[in-house]
């Protein structure tokens, strides 16, 4: 039995099957998204989105989808499924499936009639080209396959509609056809490996309805342009494959690229493997070969922060080292240039928010976990000391060091920290002046550059390191540690934010805390009670004022509830790690627990992967993107954690 396996009555009721959503990938930020009965639902969705640096800064979709239509007797069956206004679905080609299963590549089984039609998908690596294989599994007369293509040439964050200015033009190419609708654009190629006739017959589908973008509030309409159809028999036993591409390629050896590449792909049969296929995703190789991590899909650039709290879980905590090693030498290179005041010559943005550089030693102290201290000092010792060297001399520009030790920063009027929403220009959550986890981390980063320069029997700088480590230490829990047994999120001059937010696991969870253990227990316990649900941490206990755990409706609704009460499953490897470090092994089970709440999410949402976040109240329902970066990789964390503790029983 398949781990991602669905039946036939799953894959023929929509309630059920619409929710579940299939991503495929290209690692060089190309992506091929939809539902599993291949109705899309969002604006985001295509069968070939691919990034076009010469128009903008965005992904877009070129292919939205294909339609596939048997042919018998002259009697035709369309296994195609589009949602249209007044909730009408045609052609309703989803009551002809029968089984799908997920478990190395997305393979959809069809049956009309006498015949059945396997269907399988792969997203070829490093090159913007899906190739799909049709095979004839069983028929009992002569069987012709119709393909008709929906084209949308658009951005994922605009529609298309019925124009006069698209262009009809196409150029007969092997086995197929290349065209392109508007200038800018490259050619779409769609070309099959076997020969085949193309009938010219354009025409608009009008009215395509996207539903998840009707949830979020926003316009859900568009128009598709369909040039025509191709159209050829096929035999029993006998395979096709489709390919569409902004490339030509070779149509003979479009079987033998199949094969190849399926060859490549790792099965998804159990919680693991789904969450390292997962992973993989997140991989993103620029032209110049550098290397990044996509913060998510399907609307995620590559960021700073969401890069290197991501970067130890999908990489080490998988035995990935070397690609730690190529995505920390582009990160490196695009904090260097923010540091000297140079423009950032790398694709990652917001390297300016105060925390990042603070999080970029968080990531290299789970490297030296991983791989020896030596190997780490020899490869990052000098980028943390000049970090450290960076903030204690106040050049950066909202992350000062005050006279108590304590790191400063300015959120008043512009969100700077994770909790990053804002509504009608100003943050929804203004975090500001001492900030606990920037503190935290602050602490964490002295102890551990301490810890390196030791190695480098560099005593001047480890008494240096270690003073002001001291200081931090006793004023972190001055200023953050109230009579409740719990840390303020922020405090800012007489102003001291009550809420009960989980910013207060981090000083617990890192390596070097500033809190007793006694200290550790009570701040753990309050997550525990108020924010702790089966999704991960809560932003905003349901005690604390705001609380607004459902993240629905348009989106300034949404942003009031962004980090209000929604669960997290990143907080959560946090939380892990803080039950682990304070409880050892008496607390192996009860993550293991935990970590069934995740497992559920690679059947419900997108397959696979974990979601952005979920609602804070039950049924904690999957919100926001469909696959986060910092989720899975807390997740792969918690789970490399869990083998070591479990190990050294």
């Amino acid at each position: 039995m398949s781990y991602l396996r669905f039946e036939k009555a799953l894959m023929t009721n929509l309630e059920e099957a619409l929710p579940r959503e299939l991503l495929r990938t290209n690692r060089s930020g190309a992506y091929s998204c939809s539902t599993i009965v291949d109705c899309n639902t969002r604006k985001y969705h295509g069968l070939l989105v691919v990034p076009i640096p010469e128009l903008d800064d965005e992904n877009h979709v070129l292919l939205s989808s294909l339609d596939v239509t048997v042919i018998q007797h002259g009697a035709e069956f369309n296994l195609g499924l589009h949602k249209y206004q007044g909730n009408n679905y045609s052609p309703k080609g989803h009551k002809y499936i029968r089984e799908f299963d997920c478990d190395k590549v997305p393979t959809t089984l069809y049956r009309v009639g006498g015949v059945v039609l396997k269907k399988e998908v792969v997203f070829q690596h490093y090159e913007d080209r899906i190739l799909i294989r049709y095979t004839l599994e069983d028929a009992h007369s002569e069987t012709t396959l119709r393909f008709r293509p929906f084209l949308a040439f658009r951005s994922v964050r605009q529609f298309t509609h019925e124009n006069s200015v698209a262009s009809r033009e196409y150029h007969l190419v092997d086995h197929g056809i290349k065209t392109c609708m508007y200038a800018g654009y490259p050619d779409l190629y769609m070309q099959f490996s076997k020969k085949n006739e193309f009938i010219f017959q354009p025409d608009w589908y009008r009215g395509v309805e996207y539903p998840k973008e009707q949830e979020r509030g926003y316009a859900s309409n568009e128009d598709l342009y369909v040039p025509g159809y191709f159209e050829m028999k096929i035999k029993k036993g006998e395979s096709i494959v489709f390919a569409a591409s902004t490339s030509s390629i070779k149509a003979s050896g479009l079987k033998k690229l199949f094969d190849e590449e399926v060859a490549a792909r790792s099965p998804r049969d159990n919680f693991f493997h789904c969450l390292v296929n997962a992973a993989h995703q997140f991989h993103n190789r620029s032209k110049n070969d550098d290397r990044y991590l996509l913060a998510g899909y399907p609307w995620f650039k590559c960021r700073a922060r969401d890069t290197f709290i991501s970067l130890p879980g999908l990489t080490l905590a998988i035995e990935e080292q070397e690609y730690f090693e190529l995505v920390m030498k582009t990160a490196e290179k695009g904090l260097r240039d923010y540091m000297k005041g140079k423009p950032v010559s790398v694709k990652i943005y917001e390297m300016e928010q105060p925390d990042v550089p603070l999080w970029c030693i968080w990531a290299i102290q789970q490297y030296a976990r991983e791989c020896g201290d030596d190997k780490c000092f020899k490869m990052y010792g000098k980028l943390v000391r000049d970090i450290v060297e960076f903030i204690e001399k106040g050049k950066h520009p909202n992350l000062t060091v005050e006279a108590n030790g304590l790191v400063r920063t300015e959120g008043k009027d512009r969100a700077v920290t994770w909790m990053n929403s804002t509504a009608n220009g100003r943050p929804v959550v203004p975090r500001t002046g001492f900030v606990v986890e920037f503190n935290a981390l602050w602490y964490n980063a002295l102890k551990f550059c301490s810890k390196l320069a030791k190695m480098n029997n560099d005593e001047k700088a480890v008494a240096h390191l270690d003073e002001m480590a001291a200081k931090v230490k006793e004023s972190f829990v001055e200023t953050f540690l109230n009579d409740y047994g719990y840390l303020f999120d922020y405090v800012d001059g007489n102003m001291m934010d009550w809420s009960v937010r989980p910013n207060m696991i981090f000083a617990v969870a890192l390596d070097y805390s500033p809190l007793s253990q006694e200290q550790k227990k009570s701040v753990l316990d309050i997550c525990t009670r108020e924010l702790l649900t089966p999704k991960g941490l809560r932003s905003l206990s349901p005690k604390s004022g705001g609380y607004n755990p459902m993240y629905v409706g348009p989106q300034t609704q949404r942003d009031y509830a962004y980090h209000q009460g929604t669960a997290w499953p990143w907080l959560g490897g946090f939380y892990m790690e803080a039950c682990l470090k304070l409880y050892k092994r008496t607390r192996i089970s009860f993550v293991e627990r935990q970590m069934v709440g995740y497992e559920d999410e690679m059947m419900l949402n997108c397959l696979g992967t974990i979601p952005e976040m979920s609602d804070g109240n039950p049924p904690f329902r999957a919100r926001g993107g469909m696959s986060f970066a910092m989720n899975v990789a807390e997740i792969l964390r918690t789970l490399n954690m869990l083998e070591k503790y479990t190990y050294n029983r």
